[in-house]
This record gives structure tokens, C-alpha cells and sequence, in this order.
């Protein structure tokens, strides 16, 4: 199968999604911040129960760049795999944090590998709260991904769950575009 068979892009409620493993964007804490709709990490803790919130508590921390992988709990996804972007510090300091975000990726995927997760869904991951920008965002985490497909066969379907039709196109764009 080729890579472009194995990636999509669409808009809908990550928690809702049948898959392997879902992403969350955590932070560093694993904390749950609060405020108004929580975001992505807000909604993954609500529907996936207060268990997750005690597993979070438990490990206590992850860097931005790493991963950690937890149980799904009351969520269809069996697992949820919470990776940490760095904060977007602006043009100045892009060339150091875009290894970072990259990083993110890196280490969802090796969880992924190691977990035998052939079905996974991504938010975009800095874009909301991390005030990364979009189109930046995006292009990091596709090649990201695409570089790992090309190498590993075990994920049959890496889905771009996106919170908005603008992140969508975004992602749908580069999905027509690619080669393999």
C-alpha cells in the first residue's frame, strides 16, 4: 500500500474516532489546565474518564518533544499517546523549536511502532493554546509523518483529525500533493 493510501485528513471530534491510539496535546505537567472547552487535552480527559487523569498524575511529567502512552480508558481508541509541543516563541527562536515539534511526531510514532498501533488520529498538535502557526504547524507534522510512513509499514491508516475546516484543507492539500 502506498503512503498516500495511508494518510487522510478530516474534520471531526478526535474522541469519537474507532482508532488504534489517539494524540493528545499535553503539557509538560500532564495537567489539565482548565478554561474555557479545554481544548483537545480537555476533551480527551472528559470523555475518556478520571482514570486518565489519576494515570497523568501518576507519571507527572513529559518534556516537550517526548511522548508518554496511556490507556484509553472509556474512549473507543484503546490507547492515547500524549506528546508535548514547545510553546511558539516566534521567527526568532523557530529554528530551534521546529526540531522540537518534529520530535513530537518522532516520538508518537516510535510508541506507535512499539504498541503495534496500526490506526491512529492527530490533532494539530501547537496550533491552538502553543500559538504555533498553522500553516508552519502543519508542514512539520506532514513531513513528519510521511518520513515515518515511507519507512515503517505497521500504521495502515494515520488519520489528521482537525478541529477546523481551515486545518482540513490544510492537510488535504498536502495529502493531493504527495508523491510517492
Amino acid at each position: 500500500m502506498n503512503v498516500r493510501d495511508r494518510v487522510e485528513a478530516i474534520e471531526a471530534d478526535i474522541t469519537t474516532l474507532p482508532v488504534d491510539a489517539i494524540v493528545n496535546a499535553a503539557n509538560a505537567e500532564l495537567t489539565h489546565t482548565g478554561g474555557p472547552g479545554g481544548g483537545v487535552d480537555g476533551t480527551i480527559r472528559k470523555r475518556a474518564g478520571s482514570e486518565l487523569d489519576e494515570e497523568l498524575a501518576r507519571i507527572g511529567h513529559c518534556e516537550p518533544g517526548a511522548a508518554i502512552i496511556t490507556d484509553g480508558f472509556k474512549l473507543p481508541a484503546k490507547f492515547v499517546i500524549h506528546t508535548v509541543a514547545p510553546i511558539w516563541g516566534g521567527p526568532a527562536q523557530k529554528a530551534t523549536q521546529e526540531p522540537v515539534l518534529a520530535r513530537c511526531y518522532e516520538s508518537v510514532f516510535a510508541l506507535a511502532d512499539a504498541n503495534d498501533v496500526r490506526t491512529i488520529a492527530i490533532p494539530a498538535i501547537g496550533i491552538g493554546a502553543y500559538r504555533w502557526p498553522a500553516d508552519v504547524a502543519t508542514k512539520i507534522a506532514f513531513s513528519t509523518v510521511i518520513a515515518h510512513l515511507r519507512q515503517s509499514d505497521i500504521q495502515t491508516l494515520v488519520t489528521f483529525c482537525c478541529f477546523t475546516r481551515a486545518d482540513r484543507e490544510r492537510y488535504s492539500a498536502l495529502i493531493a500533493a504527495l508523491r510517492d
